[in-house]
C-alpha cells in the first residue's frame, strides 16, 4: 500500500495476521505485525468507535494529559504525538489557547494517519510514517512528548521508553495516557463485563474487524500496573515519575521528564 504523500518518513508493510492472533499479540507473541495490520484495517471507523465506545470520556482524558505535558513552558517548541493514530492528541494540542508550536505525529500504520490529515494546519501538524523503536529523529529534537491510548500496543515498552527518551531535550516531559484496571471491585466488575462482552460485540460491528476490539481488553490486562509502570520509566532514565487515575481507575496518567 503506497504511502500519501501527506506522510513523511517512510510507510512499513502491512502483513495480514488470523483472528487467533490476537490473544498471543496481546501476550507480546507476534505484537508488532498484528497491531500494524489491526489499526491500518479499522483506521476508517477508528475515531467514531474511540468516542462511542469511551462515552466520548476519552477527550477529557487527553485534554488532562496535555495540560500535564508542560508544554506553556516551552509553547514554541516541537512536540512528539507518540502512537499518533488519527492525530487527535496532536490536533487537540495545535489548539490549545497560547501554543505557537508544531507537532509531529509518528505512527507505524500509515492508513490510520491519513485519516488524521486534515484535524489542523499541515505546517502545525505533520504525520511521521515511523516505528516507536526505531524514530527517525536525531536525539535531543522534542520538547515533549504524549502517548495516548498506544504504548500498550509496542513489541518491546523498556526499548519504546527509552527510545522516546532519546528524542526529548533536557528537561522535556512525556506524558502517557492508557487504559488501566479499576481497583475498586464493584467498578471493576462493571468494567470488565463491558470490556470483555460489550466492547467486543460493538467493535466487530462497527468496525467490521473479526478481532481488533477482543485484543483491546486482552492488551489492557497484560500492561503493567500503574506502580509497575512508573518503575519501568524510572529504570529508563526518567525522573520525577508521577501517575494518577482517571474515572475510577479506568484509564491512567503517567508523567516523567528527562
Amino acid at each position: 500500500m503506497p504511502c500519501s504523500p501527506s506522510v513523511v518518513i517512510r510507510c512499513f508493510g502491512m502483513l495480514g495476521t488470523p483472528h487467533s492472533a490476537a490473544a498471543s499479540a496481546a501476550q507480546g507473541e507476534g505484537k508488532r505485525d498484528y497491531v500494524q495490520q489491526m489499526f491500518s484495517d479499522i483506521a476508517p471507523r477508528y475515531d467514531l468507535l474511540n468516542h462511542v465506545l469511551s462515552l466520548n470520556i476519552d477527550r477529557r482524558w487527553r485534554r488532562r494529559a496535555l495540560a500535564l505535558l508542560g508544554w506553556t513552558g516551552r509553547p514554541q517548541g516541537t512536540y512528539l504525538d507518540l502512537c499518533a493514530g488519527t492525530l487527535d492528541v496532536g490536533a487537540m494540542l495545535t489548539r490549545q489557547d497560547g501554543f505557537d508550536g508544531r507537532v509531529i505525529g509518528a505512527d507505524f500504520a500509515v492508513p490510520m494517519l491519513r485519516h488524521g490529515i486534515g484535524k489542523a494546519p499541515a505546517d502545525r501538524l505533520a504525520p511521521v510514517g515511523a516505528d516507536a523503536l526505531q524514530l527517525p529523529f536525531a536525539d535531543d529534537t522534542f520538547d515533549g512528548a504524549v502517548v495516548a491510548f498506544g504504548i500498550r500496543n509496542v513489541a518491546d515498552l523498556d526499548a519504546c521508553l527509552k527510545e522516546v527518551r532519546r528524542v526529548l531535550t533536557p528537561g522535556a516531559r512525556f506524558v502517557i495516557l492508557e487504559f488501566s484496571t479499576p481497583r475498586i471491585a464493584v467498578v471493576r466488575m462493571a468494567y470488565q463485563f463491558y470490556f470483555h462482552r460489550i466492547l467486543p460485540l460493538i467493535g466487530r460491528l462497527v468496525s467490521g474487524h473479526g478481532s481488533a476490539y477482543t485484543y483491546l481488553p486482552l492488551s489492557v490486562a497484560h500492561f503493567p500496573t500503574e506502580t509497575a509502570l512508573a518503575d519501568r520509566m524510572r529504570a529508563a532514565g526518567y525522573n520525577a515519575v508521577q501517575w494518577e487515575r482517571l474515572s475510577l481507575g479506568i484509564a491512567a496518567i503517567h508523567t516523567g521528564t528527562v
